[in-house]
């Protein structure tokens, strides 16, 4: 969706199954120096609109972000998977 500088800025990842939103997902760095994907963004019942706008304010506070969006079968699966910290 947005391709940013290739070795740093913000990574977010917008979650779809058959083109229904469900989160957007960010990579930060926690205080242990690790990193880790957080919901932000946008929630399930968001609209094309909103998600656009929440792309356009992450590049305005970072130009070099990268917006990724995966269209997945199991949504809710990936999410807990993805974002649990164990």
């Amino acid at each position: 969706m947005k391709r940013g500088d290739p070795d740093r800025g913000t990574v977010l990842l917008i979650v779809t199954s058959r083109g229904k939103h469900w989160a957007c997902l960010e990579r930060r760095l926690g205080i242990d120096g690790f990193y880790r994907w957080q919901v932000a963004g946008p929630g399930e019942s968001a609209g094309s609109n909103e998600v656009q706008e929440f792309l356009r304010k992450q590049a305005r506070f970072d130009e070099d972000s990268w917006a990724i969006e995966l269209d997945i079968a199991q949504p809710e699966r990936f999410i807990a998977e993805t974002t649990s910290s164990g």
